[in-house]
């Protein structure tokens, strides 16, 4: 089992706290990315980014000075974001940090694929963006199936714990997923979903759903979860597993009463 999740806009350095373990196996193509973000002019990176000067000057100046194999931090100690603070790595004992290294991904529009302790510098470039790079028109062709491929080595069962932004990167090579070397059968991906039921609904909300992520990662780190039946389990953040809004391919936790 894999396990993918999403990044998180904001980065930071930390150097101190862990060793990083492996360089990102897309390396080459993160250079690609990197000099054509370096080509840009502010205001083109900006718009890019869809954010504040803020924000943009703190990026453009990143890139312009960016150098992929100094100042490293692993992947997971570098996202900054809410799924991030709930998974809280930082305390993660031994076992957790071998059981993540195995088998969580890190979904990355810069990166590609990272493996927790890949070491990483801080960048802002979503997997969304409309980054025309060698000839491709978006960083959706850029990347083609390449996430997808990596991501299914060695595993017919990838658990999505990523937002459509970026899960889409996998889900859209699935019935394809046969024509990888060596690979027979079919890829089971399975989504989870975290809300609040209602009638026949389920109602997610962003920021609830980036924590109740993050909470899911680390219950699976701490219980050394090997399988989906397993994860029913989960009742981290007052959730539970709805078996009545639950299907094969997309496991469904709520709050409240309607479970």
């Amino acid at each position: 089992m894999k396990i993918m999740i999403s990044p998180a806009k904001k980065m930071k350095e930390d150097m101190d706290s862990l060793e990083i373990c492996g360089c990102p196996v897309f390396l080459e193509e993160a250079d690609i990315l990197r000099r054509y973000m370096r080509s840009l002019s502010f205001q083109e990176a900006k718009k890019l980014w869809c954010c504040n000067d803020k924000i943009a000057e703190l990026n453009y100046r990143r890139f312009q000075t960016m150098d992929l194999k100094r100042r490293l931090t692993p992947a997971l100690l570098a996202y900054e974001g809410i799924q991030y603070q709930y998974m809280a790595p930082a305390v993660f004992e031994s076992e957790s940090w071998k059981y993540i290294q195995e088998r969580l991904r890190i979904l990355s529009g810069f990166y590609g694929v990272l493996k927790p302790l890949d070491g990483v510098v801080p960048y802002r470039l979503e997997m969304q963006a409309r980054a025309e790079v060698s000839g491709k028109k978006n960083l959706y062709e850029f990347w083609g199936r390449k996430l997808f491929e990596e991501v299914s080595k060695e595993t017919d069962l990838i658990l999505n714990l990523a937002s459509r932004e970026y899960s889409r990167c996998i889900t859209e090579y699935l019935a394809e997923g046969s024509r990888i070397s060596g690979r027979s059968g079919r890829i089971r991906v399975l989504t989870c979903r975290f809300g609040e039921g209602r009638g026949n609904r389920i109602v997610e909300t962003g920021t609830q759903v980036k924590m109740a992520r993050g909470e899911m990662v680390r219950f699976l780190a701490e219980n050394q979860v090997e399988n989906p039946e397993e994860m029913k389990g989960f009742d981290g953040l007052g959730y539970h597993f709805s078996r009545e809004m639950s299907e094969e391919d997309c496991y469904v936790f709520l709050k409240g009463k309607y479970i």
